[in-house]
């Protein structure tokens, strides 16, 4: 019992560690996407989503494993 509670905010901070890097992954993605984008004349954001979906799929593949460890 009392191990648990020293362990919790290892946990908290593991965890909001890994939304901030969801956060920053997304938006570094979705910054070189349209900087894509522009850079090919592309109407449609093409390279916007596609960068976006792919770093947020691997962000959950990463919190997956991360909770299965734990």
């Amino acid at each position: 019992m009392e191990e648990d509670k020293k362990n919790r905010p290892n946990t908290f901070l593991k965890f909001s560690g890994l939304g901030i890097q969801m956060v920053a992954a997304i938006g570094l993605a979705a910054w070189l996407g349209l900087k894509l984008d522009k850079y090919l004349g592309l109407e449609f954001p093409v390279f916007l989503l596609s960068f976006v979906f792919v770093i947020f799929g691997g962000m959950m593949y990463q919190l997956y494993r991360s909770l299965n460890n734990d």
